[in-house]
């Protein structure tokens, strides 16, 4: 399952957000630090081809892909010190895929801005401050340990201390730990280490209700200083009183809520297709008369390990795999027809999974 880690300050809308993807009511209060304990959801990923697989397979059930969220108390500047609750809580999103940044680009005097004024870029700076001053206090600590343990001549944690000491030399500078590109020796300690600005980062620009499709100077001067920074990260617009509002709405009404606003699609919508784009990942889909369900694999998996994500057992096992691109499974109606007219295909070991192929494993335990 894709795992995303909300952090912002205190008042930009990180549960707000929260609530309106999750559906989950955590705590939404106009003061600093409304969210203490980590909350935590899980959200469908909207995928419109699930539909239409299941019009001709007439299964029980339909089971999109899904994302969770982990929504942290807001961040202050010094934390790192121990300002506002600390950096403690940041543990509770180390295990993430990649973290959402909800950025506030708004005007509201009356939702009062901890510090005072609403400036995203400098928010965005206090906010990656923060991380970088975490990662490197988790990183002093280790490399504290390994260094005494490479004294006494341990061959592996000579290896680990080298890694350790470039990436405290990066973050001491400032620098996110992403810069730092790790050896294949030293990659696996690396991932090991699940460093905060190793990850992928989104932006959420939590924007007024009649910007949330155009954005405004706030989003503007943040996607600028983004791309100065030389960054790969997305804005993504959303506003957390439009996804609220939509949140309370029977599903038949969404649409027509949203084509009032000028909106194609939800901020969800727009969040987990940018989430799936940073992160390089795929869907395939899996037909039977018990459910049509979506799976997530990254970019340029094989068979056997696509399977894996269904069971491991489908992984060690794997003898073949029979695949229809989406397209053709629609056109023809279904796999029956599908294998009729020689579209269903037998592939091995090698096979790279494409994006929307619908599959049927056939394995061996």
């Amino acid at each position: 399952m894709l795992r995303l880690g909300i952090v912002g300050l205190p008042n930009v809308g990180k549960s707000t957000l929260f609530n309106a993807l999750t559906s989950a009511k955590a705590l939404v209060a106009n003061y600093p630090f409304a969210t203490i304990e980590p909350n935590t959801g899980v959200v469908e990923v909207p995928d419109q081809r699930l539909a239409g697989i299941a019009e001709f397979v007439k299964p029980q059930r339909m089971v999109p892909a899904t994302v969770e969220f982990v929504d942290i108390a807001g961040l202050v500047k010094g934390a790192a010190e121990g300002e506002g609750l600390g950096n403690q809580f940041l543990a509770n999103i180390r295990e993430v895929d990649a973290i959402v940044q909800v950025i506030r680009c708004f005007d509201d005097d009356d939702i009062q801005h901890v510090m005072g004024s609403v400036d995203p870029v400098r928010d965005r700076e206090v906010i990656n401050l923060e991380l970088g001053l975490a990662d490197l206090a988790s990183v002093e600590k280790r490399l504290d340990k390994a260094a005494r343990t490479a004294k006494s001549g341990d061959a592996q944690a000579r290896v680990e201390t080298r890694l350790l000491e470039t990436l405290k030399e990066a973050l001491s500078e400032g620098r996110p730990a992403r810069e730092v590109v790790p050896s294949p020796e030293d990659r696996p300690l690396f991932d090991q280490l699940n460093l905060l600005t190793a990850k992928p980062v989104l932006y959420a620009a939590n924007v007024g209700e009649q910007e949330a499709n155009s954005g405004n100077t706030h989003v503007s001067r943040l996607a600028a200083a983004i791309r100065e920074s030389g960054e790969p990260g997305e804005v993504v617009l959303f506003s957390a009183k439009v996804e609220m509002e939509l949140a309370e709405l029977p599903p038949e009404d969404r649409p027509e809520f949203l084509d009032s606003l000028g909106l194609a699609e939800s901020g969800l919508d727009r969040l987990a297709r940018a989430a799936y784009h940073l992160l390089g990942l795929r869907s395939y889909f899996t037909a039977g008369e018990k459910e049509v369900r979506a799976w997530t694999i990254r970019a340029g998996e094989r068979a056997p390990r696509a399977a894996g994500v269904i069971h491991t057992d489908f992984e060690k096992g794997f003898i073949r795999a029979e695949t229809v691109g989406f397209a053709d499974f629609i056109r023809v109606g279904g796999w029956k027809p599908a294998r009729e007219q020689g579209l269903v295909r037998s592939e091995g070991r090698e096979y790279v999974v494409a994006d929307g192929d619908v599959l049927l494993f056939r394995f061996n335990v």
